[in-house]
């Protein structure tokens, strides 16, 4: 009778391994054939970045990227531009929030689909700091995740900006950016990032460049003035420099044009690039 039968403890542990055996066999063939597929698909794309190297998306298998069922062309026959990364940057004081405003309200009236990220609000959720954090996170929380102004702090700021900004433009919208993003590989770490993901010309820089002397004859929240006197640290063009682009898609003279001359001059960039029709 099988309730009589004598199973000897061996055969458990026998039957065991083979079964981790098979289970590391497709879990191993699975992590290769993502990989495999990572590749494939960046390849598809058509851009080429030669500073920097394609890899997947993470070495954790937990981690698996999910294609989605709207295409591209989808989103574009919905909205009638394609997505994306309108970034500006420059000195704090250049005009870069005004002229993004303007140019979104603009895009808005013409029906495209758009969201603006501003440096200072980013700060108050996504990247905000360490004063912010503490009372709902606790001490230590705050100390690892929370952003203040210094070196790496900008970098990851930047960083978790351009993570967004590259969704924003993959869902088909017109994202804008208004940071000052002082530091240029952040930048092109952020291009490299939106590019690699969907295609070459998805990443515009738009350098507003105002003279530091205007920038500070502005200053509409005080803080050249503290950062002078030295109350502020690490302040872009005072005690932190400020990395002008190379070789931005366009360059805005903020010191010289009203904010509506610089806006236009944004909107026929989007034209001419064909982001969106005439």
């Amino acid at each position: 009778m099988m309730e009589n039968a004598t199973v000897h403890p061996w055969r458990f542990s026998y039957v065991a391994t083979i079964i981790r055996r098979i289970q590391s066999i497709v879990a191993f063939r699975s992590a290769k054939a993502r990989r495999v597929f990572a590749l494939s698909r960046s390849e598809r794309r058509q851009y080429s970045s030669a500073p920097h190297e394609i890899v997947s998306m993470s070495q954790d298998p937990r981690v698996v990227w999910h294609e989605q069922s709207v295409t591209e062309q989808q989103r574009f026959d919905r909205h009638h531009h394609r997505g994306c990364v309108v970034w500006f940057t420059g000195l704090s004081g250049s005009g870069k929030s005004t002229v993004a405003n303007l140019v979104e309200l603009r895009l808005f009236e013409l029906g495209a689909h758009t969201f603006l990220l501003d440096g200072d609000n980013v700060r108050h959720g996504l990247c905000a700091g360490p004063n912010l954090l503490e009372p709902v996170h606790g001490p230590d929380f705050a100390k690892r995740f929370g952003l203040g102004f210094g070196p790496q702090d900008r970098e990851e700021n930047i960083r978790r900006v351009g993570a967004i900004t590259q969704l924003f433009a993959s869902a088909g919208l017109i994202c804008l950016t208004a940071f000052v993003s002082p530091y240029r590989v952040d930048r092109d770490r952020v291009r490299h990032w939106v590019e690699s993901r969907g295609a070459k010309g998805d990443f515009l820089e738009v350098f507003v460049n105002t003279p530091l002397e205007t920038c500070i004859a502005r200053d509409p929240k005080g803080l050249y003035q503290q950062a002078i006197q030295g109350k502020i640290p690490n302040f872009t063009g005072i005690s932190d420099p400020y990395e002008s682009p190379e070789s931005a898609e366009l360059e805005l003279e903020g010191g010289t044009h009203s904010p509506e001359v610089l806006a236009d001059q944004v909107i026929q960039m989007l034209i001419a690039r064909k982001v969106m029709a005439p």
